[in-house]
């Protein structure tokens, strides 16, 4: 408990050093019994049978110093203070009982006199001592009562959901405070501690509890995850011999490696490595077999290259007819050059020979769309109508002009107008 310190006390009266004049104090009868005086009275206090009556006296006049050496410390202590107001008091009674009829040859009467003032001098310092220490009992019960409050606060939560590291520290940290506060702060009542050690300790032991099942259940979890993933490696590994071939299964294997779960920090960096050094194998291979497919390509690229010069020719050509037999000769060659790798290069030709055969076939729409047969004769069909209506407005518009009809000539000009211009866009 913090030691609450007494204020000074007032000084005694009679503040003086306090003498132990034996001569006024004390005397010795003739069969040697030492006696002190109390006011008028005189009461025996013991013999001093082997030595002279000033020998006596001085024997239990130093008792008395004794004494009044410990009085003088403790009025010097309640003066100075610093030191606990309980604590003077208890020493000064305990004085005060010890003078009190004492074998010793004194003021005794004014020894307790000064005593009794300092005990009350002290009373008030006592009290505010007593209050000063209950409240501080008070504040390190509510301190240790937040502690308690907050593990079960933690205790209290959906523990399934939680994030195990923090929810730890968190619960090592109030733990660390109970006892600092348990070994640095006030003694609490033994009934008080007891309570509130208990809701403290039953939140803890909740929080350990669920947290021992969450990780024993994440151990049964890593561990069909690592034997899964083990397996994935065998069979990974199991692939090298064939190769290039072995891609695509090792790709299924990808897929259930990360349907496969967490196994553990440390266990899935391990696995993961030989899994994965397994899949570069295969895809070295792959990249050996593209550098060879590369190489072997070379001139396939050139002649295809070749062919798409030549191919600039079926634009040039007018003759439809020889452009399209032109154009059929190159696809064939084109094709008969085989595959080129990597792909990449392979459809960036492929697009510039499209580009050209689509550029033919353009020509080829517009040309069939302009000698197709039903379209000639829907052509010649609207064509002679035009025709036999151009001769009959013709004829409106020479009777118009003889009769001088200028609405009727204006009509007919302009419908003739308009026909005439149907037909020179059908002949195109």
């Amino acid at each position: 408990m913090p030691r609450v310190t007494a204020a000074p006390a007032a000084a005694p009266v009679t503040s003086a050093p306090i003498a132990s004049d034996a001569s006024e104090w004390g005397r010795v009868t003739e069969d040697g019994t030492v006696e002190v005086r109390e006011g008028d009275a005189w009461r025996a206090v013991g013999q001093y049978p082997d030595g002279t009556p000033d020998e006596a006296l001085a024997y239990y006049a130093r008792k008395f110093d004794d004494f009044a050496v410990k009085f003088g410390t403790l009025e010097t202590r309640a003066q100075s203070g610093g030191s606990s107001a309980s604590d003077l008091t208890k020493q000064a009674n305990r004085l005060l009982g010890e003078v009190t009829d004492a074998a010793a040859v004194g003021d005794l009467a004014g020894l307790r006199t000064r005593i009794e003032a300092l005990v009350a001098s002290l009373s008030e310092a006592t009290e505010k001592e007593a209050e000063a220490a209950k409240a501080a009992m008070d504040a390190a019960i509510a301190e240790r009562t937040v502690i308690v409050e907050k593990a079960e606060a933690i205790a209290a939560r959906d523990l399934s959901k939680v994030q195990w590291k923090q929810v730890t520290v968190e619960m090592t940290e109030l733990f660390d405070a109970w006892q600092s506060h348990q070994q640095n702060g006030p003694r609490l009542p033994k009934g008080v501690a007891q309570q509130l050690w208990k809701r403290f300790r039953d939140a803890r032991s909740s929080v350990d509890k669920a947290r021992r099942a969450f990780f024993s259940e994440l151990d049964d979890v890593h561990r069909s995850a690592r034997d899964a993933k083990a397996r994935l490696v065998e069979r990974a590994e199991a692939l090298a011999p064939r190769g290039v071939d072995g891609i695509p299964a090792y790709r299924d294997l990808l897929d259930e490696w990360k349907a496969a779960g967490r196994a553990g920090r440390k266990a899935d960096d391990a696995l993961w490595a030989k899994f994965k050094a397994a899949g570069d194998a295969l895809y070295s291979a792959r990249a050996e077999q593209a550098a060879a497919d590369e190489a072997e390509s070379a001139p396939k690229i050139e002649a295809r290259q070749a062919l798409l010069e030549e191919a600039k020719a079926v634009a040039d050509e007018p003759n439809l007819k020889r452009a399209r037999a032109l154009l059929t000769r190159i696809q064939r060659e084109w094709d008969e050059v085989g595959r080129i790798f990597p792909r990449e290069k392979e459809r960036a030709l492929d697009d510039r020979m499209r580009t050209i055969e689509q550029a033919l076939k353009s020509r080829e729409d517009v040309d069939w769309k302009k000698n197709n047969p039903e379209t000639k004769a829907r052509a010649n069909d609207m064509s002679s109508q035009l025709n036999e209506a151009i001769e009959k407005l013709e004829r409106e518009l020479a009777a118009a002009e003889k009769a001088g009809d200028a609405k009727a000539v204006k009509e007919a000009t302009e419908a003739l107008a308009a026909r005439r211009s149907w037909l020179n866009a059908l002949r195109g």
